[in-house]
């Protein structure tokens, strides 16, 4: 887990009980779950194997530990766990170059966040090697902490990415409000108590108790991350 500027503390606007606002970054800010399927698609290929599409919302959205294991163990693939980790993160490097697309809404949400001086993380089950390199995307200024796949001991859709997050902020998970995108993270931010924004990218995500479904990332502001709060009242 590492800041990339200072963390804001429990700063909040005047009258509003959000104290945080913590983002997932595949399929949420930037729009890259495509990339990583067809990163492993190629892999496999070069292994002698063909994934099954249907296979791609099993693997979307989890730890690359769970993902990788389970196409190994999909196909029969004659390589280790660590082997291929090395070889889909070595794969998606390449793949973004230097700059990504970012997912419609995602760089005026940050901008709007780092001007009222809300408490933002970036948490991700990509390794960190993964992060540092879309940050230079997505800009480091806008997170007060970033946590990757790789530094907690359990990732999405376990809460302790969530809750290591919250902690840095100095903030209450309760308090927090999630952008997901998959069933994964999903599941990860509501199991650490936090409020979820579920904007969909692969799969069907449906509404339930503190768990909101929107289209899109340009549905999402300020105002309306902090209405979720005192709906919570």
């Amino acid at each position: 887990m590492t800041s990339t500027v200072p963390a804001l503390g429990t700063r909040t606007a005047e009258g509003s009980a959000l104290q945080a606002v913590l983002l997932d970054m595949d399929g949420t800010l930037v729009d890259t779950e495509g990339f990583w399927w067809d990163v492993e698609a190629e892999v496999f290929a070069s292994l002698g194997h063909t994934l099954d599409d249907s296979w791609r919302h099993v693997v979307v959205g989890g730890p690359m530990s769970r993902s990788a294991g389970f196409l190994i163990e999909a196909t029969g693939a004659d390589i280790t766990l660590a082997e291929l980790s090395v070889l889909l993160n070595d794969g998606f490097e390449k793949r973004i170059g230097r700059t990504l697309p970012l997912m419609p809404g995602a760089a005026r949400l940050l901008a709007e966040l780092s001007a009222h001086e809300i408490p933002t993380a970036l948490v991700s089950a990509s390794h960190r090697r993964i992060i540092d390199r879309v940050l230079t995307s997505l800009g480091p200024q806008h997170f007060g902490l970033t946590v990757a796949g790789d530094e907690v001991p359990r990732t999405k859709p376990h809460p302790d990415p969530y809750l290591a997050a919250a902690a840095g902020l100095g903030v209450d998970p309760a308090r927090c409000a999630v952008v997901e995108d998959t069933a994964t993270g999903v599941a990860a931010a509501e199991a650490a108590g936090c409020h979820v924004v579920a904007v969909p990218s692969v799969a069907p995500i449906t509404p339930a108790v503190r768990r909101t479904v929107v289209d899109s990332l340009e549905e999402v502001d300020l105002t309306f991350l902090r209405g979720l709060m005192t709906q919570m009242r």
